[in-house]
């Protein structure tokens, strides 16, 4: 009799657990292998740089990707070249000389040629022509050489002292084939004066501040491997 009670026990749990079972499917559904889950949970804990999939499915045929459309075009809009017409022949020979030569900067360029307006004058006062010859054109050295000797010769001396430069420019710019020239005016304040042997001034005044508006040429050959470039002319309003 107890035999049987525990056959029928036997039967009983084993239909609620067919019918747990049942339950379960039907709430939980069929995994197909297409699905999320603790799959999709575990993939992103032990790899967590791997990015999400992205894949669209077909629910999403009709749905418009706003924000990624809006980064495409930013992203197009700042590639775009930003166009630039020189309005000036200045401009228009700035633009030609960075054409051939890439690191040139109209900026630093005035600079340096404060620099060398300081260095040329302070050389050329002090009979210094080792300094003035890698600053000078060829035609340009000659002259400023030829000045030196001459005053040498007559026992001259000249007082030349660069008070301060009030402004400096470039006016002029033009590639002519390679060579690059650019013209910077200079306005400046000196004191110049000439001195004879006996130490009588013959040009200019010692003790006068006078002002001087010069216009000075630099040139460069813009194939060549020396960065430098060189005083081809100089020229200075009356």
């Amino acid at each position: 009799m107890d035999n049987g009670f525990q056959f029928f026990d036997i039967i009983l749990f084993a239909m609620i657990a067919v019918f747990l079972i049942l339950r379960l499917r039907s709430v939980l559904g069929r995994r197909d292998g297409s699905n999320g889950g603790l799959n999709d949970v575990f993939d992103k804990l032990l790899n967590p740089g791997k990015k999400a999939d992205t894949r669209k499915s077909a629910n999403d045929d009709n749905v418009i990707q706003l924000a990624d459309q809006a980064a495409e075009d930013t992203d197009d809009s700042m590639e775009e070249p930003v166009d630039f017409t020189p309005e000036t022949p200045l401009e228009a020979g700035i633009a030609a000389i960075r054409a051939a030569d890439p690191g040139f900067e109209i900026g630093e360029f005035v600079s340096g040629a404060r620099m060398a307006f300081e260095l040329i004058l302070s050389a050329f006062a002090c009979g210094d022509s080792d300094t003035l010859k890698p600053l000078l054109a060829t035609e340009v050295f000659a002259n400023f050489d030829h000045s030196i000797r001459q005053r040498e010769t007559e026992g001259q001396t000249m007082e030349e002292t660069l008070v301060s430069i009030r402004s400096a420019e470039a006016v002029e710019a033009e590639l002519d084939g390679s060579e690059a020239q650019v013209t910077v005016k200079l306005v400046s304040e000196q004191v110049h004066a000439l001195f004879d042997g006996d130490g009588e001034v013959i040009e200019g005044d010692p003790n006068k501040i006078i002002t001087i508006t010069d216009f000075w040429t630099f040139v460069r050959d813009t194939k060549a491997r020396d960065p430098n470039w060189a005083l081809a002319a100089t020229r200075s309003l009356d």
